[in-house]
């Protein structure tokens, strides 16, 4: 289980229900997935995913959800309020797929059981059971800020903020202070997972060696309250210092 918290939150016999229901579903979505692509012709192989869920909303309401993907596209997805299944790519393997599951009643109501009711009740009971802490808990990211140089003319800066949690983050980098906008230059990668339940991500900014810019990244999180992170790269850090030491220097040489 993803969650250390999920597995004592129900009894065995809960989970054997659980898997039970979920190990039907499995099968006969694979047995349709196979029918349907001998019947239309096919090609193997070919990839089917699916993802399905639920949410649950501070004031009580929820909301679920269950997406098919064909070989990495939207392929159909479950209207739970109505038990059907929608078009996502107007295609006649879509459309044949569409009307097979419509038409095996005894499937859309598992899914339907599955997810409007196993799935809310069994979440609320894993928040009663220790979820709710440990997803409203906080954790402060860690920001490290490094170059790298792919050619004599061109300079990776590469800001690496890990270990942070919940999911959501705001990265940028600032060029003599101000944020460096949105560009070809600028290179941010997914929100990725950890594996102790935590996120990273890196943002990587493509400068010219020595242009006479100072750069840093700025990073904000729910864990920081209103301050953000800054870290400048190393570089810019010594320049900064230079330029402030120069304009000390100045002044003492105004002053005598």
């Amino acid at each position: 289980f993803y969650q250390p918290w999920v597995r004592q939150a129900l009894p065995r016999g809960d989970w054997d229900t659980i898997e039970t229901m979920l190990r039907i579903y499995l099968q006969q979505f694979s047995h349709l997935v196979n029918e349907g692509a001998m019947q239309r012709d096919v090609p193997y192989p070919f990839v089917v995913q699916c993802m399905a869920g639920c949410q649950l909303y501070p004031n009580r309401t929820s909301r679920s959800f269950a997406y098919v993907a064909y070989n990495g596209q939207e392929f159909l997805s479950f209207d739970t309020d109505n038990a059907t299944w929608t078009l996502s790519q107007n295609t006649s393997l879509s459309r044949y797929v569409q009307a097979v599951l419509q038409n095996y009643t005894a499937f859309s109501e598992l899914v339907e059981i599955i997810f409007n009711d196993t799935c809310v009740d069994d979440m609320e009971v894993f928040l009663r059971a220790g979820g709710r802490a440990a997803l409203e808990r906080q954790e402060v990211p860690v920001a490290t800020v490094f170059a790298r140089t792919p050619s004599p003319h061109q300079l990776l800066l590469v800001c690496h903020v890990t270990t942070f949690y919940p999911r959501p983050i705001s990265v940028a980098w600032l060029r003599d202070g101000h944020e460096v906008p949105p560009g070809p230059a600028l290179n941010t990668s997914p929100i990725l997972p950890n594996a102790d339940l935590t996120y990273q991500l890196r943002s990587v900014l493509a400068v010219a060696p020595r242009d006479g810019h100072s750069y840093a990244c700025r990073v904000r999180h729910r864990s920081l309250g209103t301050r953000s992170l800054l870290v400048p790269w190393g570089n810019s850090h010594v320049l900064l210092l230079t330029g402030l030491v120069a304009a000390l220097l100045a002044a003492t040489a105004a002053a005598a």
